[in-house]
Parts: C-alpha cells; sequence; structure tokens
C-alpha cells in the first residue's frame, strides 16, 4: 500500500524530531523531510512532493501564514496546522484556517517535549484525513461594504428587545467549518428573524476568538454561548469548547444551557445534544442544518427536529471539506433538502420567514 507522504515544518528542532516519530509510527504514514521554516518548506516541497505537510505557525524568515498562502494557492497541498494553545496561537490558527488549512492540532500546554505524545493519535488521524480532502480556495462572502455595516453599534438591534425569535436554526459542523460558517454568517442582514444555535467542533480556548472574529465580520450578532443567554432574533450563540450547549424554554423566553456532560457521538460539543434539545423544545420551529465534518455527529438529531416537525438540510458532498456527517444523514433520510455552500445563506433567510415546515417542504417540491 503506498504510504501517505508527511513533510513536517517547525522552527523547534525537538518539535521536528518528535512529532517526525508519532507519524512513523503509523505504518500508512512516511515523513519524508522536515523543515526548520516557510522558506525550506517552498523548496522541500518541489523535491518530495509530499500528499500533507504539518505547519507551525510562528517561525522566523518566513512565517507559516505566508508559507500557507503559496502552498494553497500554489501547490494544493493539504495542511494539518499544529499550533501553540495561546490566545495569539489561537488567532493565529484562525487565520490559517481561513487561508485554506484543513485542519489543526494544538501543542500541549506545558512541558511541550514531555506531552507532545498526547497530541499523537489526534494528530495522526487528522493527517490521514487531510491525505483524502481536495484543496480548494475558501469561498469569501466578506466586503468592505458589510463590514462597515458590521462595524456600527446597532447592528442586530432592529428587534424589540427581548423579542423571542420567529424560528431556531440550529448548526452542527466540524472540519472544514470555520471557513464554511465565515461564509454563511456574514451574509445574513441585521434584521434576520431567526436565532442562531451552533455546534462547531473546536477545542477549549478557540471558540471565544472565533465568535469574536465573526462578530466584527457579520451584521448579526456572533457570541460565544454561556448558560443562560437568551435566544434572540439576529443572534448567533457558537457552543464553547469542551461544554455541550443546548436550548430550553422559560415561557416565551427561549434561553442557552451549558454543560460539561459526557461525550456524545464521540464529541463535547455535540450536534446531537444541541439538536435534541431543539427538537424538544422549539418543534415546528426548529430548522437543523449538518455541515461538513467527519464521522456521524448530529445525524440522529437532524432526525429528531425532522420528526417532530421541523425542516432539516445538509450540505452537499460538492462543498464540504469532508462529507461525512451530511452523508450519514442523508443515507438515514433525515434532510428534507440537500444545498450547496453558496445556497446555505438564501435558504436560511427564506426558511427563517416561513411560517412552518411543511410550507418550506411545499417550497420545496415545487
Amino acid at each position: 500500500m503506498k504510504k501517505i507522504r508527511v513533510l513536517v515544518v517547525d522552527d523547534s528542532a525537538l518539535m521536528r524530531k518528535l512529532i517526525s516519530q508519532i507519524l512513523m509510527k503509523d505504518p500508512e504514514l512516511e515523513v519524508v523531510n522536515t523543515a526548520m521554516d516557510g522558506l525550506f518548506a517552498l523548496r522541500k516541497i518541489q523535491q518530495k512532493k509530499p500528499d500533507v505537510i504539518t505547519l507551525d505557525l510562528e517561525m522566523p524568515r518566513m512565517d507559516g501564514l505566508t508559507a500557507l498562502r503559496y502552498i494553497v494557492d500554489d501547490y494544493g497541498i493539504p495542511v494539518v496546522i499544529v499550533s501553540s494553545h495561546t490566545p495569539e496561537g489561537g488567532n493565529l490558527t484562525l487565520e490559517g484556517l481561513a487561508l485554506g488549512a484543513v485542519d489543526f492540532v494544538t501543542k500541549p500546554r506545558e512541558a511541550i517535549s514531555q506531552n507532545i505524545h498526547l497530541i499523537g493519535d489526534k494528530l495522526i488521524k487528522k493527517v490521514k484525513l487531510a491525505s483524502r480532502v481536495s484543496v480548494r480556495k475558501p469561498l469569501r462572502s466578506g466586503s468592505s461594504r458589510l463590514k462597515e455595516k458590521a462595524a456600527s453599534p446597532d447592528k442586530a438591534r432592529k428587534h424589540p428587545v427581548g423579542a423571542p425569535p420567529r424560528k431556531v436554526i440550529a448548526i452542527g459542523i466540524s472540519t472544514g467549518g470555520p471557513n464554511a460558517i465565515s461564509y454563511i454568517l456574514p451574509q445574513l442582514p441585521e434584521d434576520f428573524p431567526a436565532a442562531l444555535v451552533i455546534v462547531q467542533h473546536m477545542p477549549e480556548g478557540f471558540t471565544t476568538a472565533f465568535a469574536n472574529r465573526l462578530d466584527t465580520e457579520c451584521r448579526i450578532r456572533v457570541r460565544e454561548a454561556r448558560g443562560g443567554d437568551q435566544l434572540l432574533p439576529g443572534t448567533a450563540l457558537i457552543a464553547p469548547g469542551n461544554m455541550h450547549l443546548k436550548v430550553t424554554r422559560d415561557g416565551r423566553a427561549g434561553l442557552a444551557v451549558v454543560s460539561q456532560g459526557p461525550s456524545v457521538s464521540g464529541h463535547r460539543p455535540s450536534a446531537d445534544v444541541l439538536f435534541d434539545s431543539v427538537a424538544q423544545e422549539y418543534g415546528s420551529a426548529g430548522i437543523g442544518l449538518i455541515m461538513t465534518g467527519m464521522g456521524e455527529d448530529g445525524a440522529r438529531g437532524l432526525g429528531r427536529i425532522q420528526a417532530m416537525g421541523g425542516y432539516t438540510l445538509a450540505q452537499d458532498e460538492e462543498s464540504c471539506v469532508v462529507f461525512g456527517m451530511p452523508k450519514t444523514a442523508i443515507d438515514m433520510r433525515h434532510a428534507d433538502e440537500v444545498v450547496t455552500l453558496e445556497d446555505i445563506p438564501d435558504r436560511l433567510i427564506t426558511l427563517a420567514k416561513e411560517v412552518n415546515a411543511d410550507a418550506a417542504r411545499a417550497g420545496q417540491a415545487v
């Protein structure tokens, strides 16, 4: 069997050695070379023609983000970022994902040389997954006009204070998610009548930066969910890393519930947990959307939204980075509609205004 050829890029000689040792333990992987910075990496790409690159971002001479632009644009090689678990490292990682990196793994917080083995299984799994991904330049929805409107302090204030949302839209997403969400949310208008609740599989410490970054780009409000947050029209709440997000009802008001229960479908946060709560609390006023990602998380929960009279969508294979979660939902017949990434913003705007899910299904039938 042909091995997956990996180039390891890191400015630390020790990290290059440790990452190479981790990867070489798997018989399907072969480390063909290492590089100490972006300039060396670009030379090694031409010489060794790797299938996947692991990339540090903070390096001298040519940093990882600069190198990543060349790798995506000129070579189309999948990249897995190996980043530091710090606020600065988190922001750089999000920028790397926006530039087209497939996924990322965070280095241990302390005593990296002693604890690097803790990320071994995750790194191997993500490198293997990346080798099967076709790299494409991320879709862009932002414009100077949108960003000017997003910067307005009055955004999302067109609704009466405390007004309940017309619909609740729940989104479950994983690998490839940051770029997909960054394409969708900036296109929603400030008077968007639905509330959004989002599970993005992402480690603790990254979701705050992710939500803050989106909030600066969007006309709706975006923030990391906190327990007791009210579900409001024109507001998106993102599940904190390593925490489940549910919704509940207190009279007419919908509230976010954040908890650290056991992993579900192999994940915390889990899309299944969020979808289940939307189905139970909102019934036909719930909309479920399952998007790019590996595994099965969210497929069964999407079916529960559908069974309770809500409307369900799945992202199509062509626009997914990984067609795992949506495929499972489609195969289980839990998706009322399969939609491309480019069409999702307009579909959400239309669905948020529909009287009920039956009207949406009738519209699709026509």
